[in-house]
C-alpha cells in the first residue's frame, strides 16, 4: 500500500508538471505572438493553481481515476486562446499549437540523457519488460530506485503527451500544423473546418480507440536509445 501511494505520488507530480509545462507553453508562445488571453487568465505560469481551477477535471479527478484503473496517468487541461486572432493569423496559431508538444519533446530529451548516462556508469540496466515507470533496473544502490523511476516517469509520460498531442486530428494540437503551410484563405477555411463539433468527435473516438497500438512501438523504439542494442516490443 505504501509503494502504491509513493508511486501516485510520483505519477501526479510528474503529471501536473508535465501538463502545466505544456499549457503554459502555449499561453506564452499566443503572448508573444500577439494573443494575451492565456496570459490573462495565468496561464503563462508554473503555478498549477490558475490551470487546475480551469480544468479540475482534467487535472485532479481523471488522472487519479486512471492511475487506479490503469497503474498510470491521463488527464487533461486547456490554455484559452482568441479564435478571431487565430483565424487571422493562423501560422501563428499553428506555432501556438506546437509550442505544447515540443516542451513535452524537452522533457523527454533530459530524463532520457541521465537514463543513457546511468546505463553507461552501470548504474541502471535493462529490464527485462519496460513498463511506463520502469525502462530502468538499479545494478546496485537501492537510494537510485526512486530517481530510477522517477526518470522513468518523466521520459514515458512526456514521450505519450508529446506524440498523441501530435497526431493530425482535431481536437489535438497536431491538426493545425498544416495551417503553417497552407495560403491565407485556404488556411482560414482549414481552421474554420478544424472547429465542427462532429469532426472533433470522430478525432476523439479515433484517438481512444488507436492510441495503445500505436503508442507502444514508439516507446520501445525510444527505450532503445536509451539501452543500445535492445530491442523490446
Amino acid at each position: 500500500m505504501q509503494n502504491t501511494l509513493v508511486d501516485g505520488v510520483l505519477w501526479y507530480v510528474v503529471f501536473l508538471f508535465s501538463t502545466i509545462c505544456h499549457e503554459a507553453a502555449h499561453a506564452w508562445t499566443a503572448l508573444k505572438l500577439g494573443d494575451d488571453t492565456a496570459s490573462r487568465g495565468g496561464q503563462v505560469s508554473l503555478n498549477p493553481s490558475p490551470h487546475i481551477r480551469r480544468e479540475p477535471i482534467g487535472m485532479v479527478v481523471v488522472p487519479l481515476i486512471s492511475y487506479f484503473a490503469a497503474g498510470w496517468m491521463m488527464g487533461w487541461a486547456s490554455a484559452p486562446y482568441n479564435l478571431s486572432w487565430a483565424r487571422q493569423f493562423p501560422r501563428r496559431a499553428a506555432l501556438m499549437a506546437i509550442a505544447g508538444p515540443a516542451s513535452n519533446l524537452g522533457l523527454v530529451i533530459l530524463p532520457g540523457l541521465l537514463l543513457r548516462v546511468g546505463v553507461e556508469w552501470d548504474v541502471f540496466s535493462a529490464p527485462h519488460a519496460i513498463s511506463f515507470s520502469q525502462l530502468v533496473t538499479v545494478t546496485g544502490n537501492e537510494a537510485f530506485d526512486l530517481p530510477a523511476k522517477l526518470l522513468s516517469i518523466f521520459f514515458s509520460l512526456n514521450l505519450l503527451l508529446c506524440v498523441f498531442n501530435l497526431l493530425p486530428v482535431p481536437p489535438l494540437d497536431g491538426s493545425a500544423v498544416p495551417l503553417i503551410a497552407l495560403p491565407t484563405a485556404a488556411a482560414r477555411g482549414y481552421f474554420d473546418l478544424l472547429q465542427s463539433p462532429m469532426l472533433r468527435l470522430v478525432g476523439f473516438l479515433l484517438i481512444t480507440r488507436g492510441l495503445g497500438s500505436f503508442f507502444q512501438p514508439i516507446l520501445a523504439w525510444a527505450v532503445g536509445l536509451v539501452h543500445p542494442g535492445m530491442r523490446y516490443g
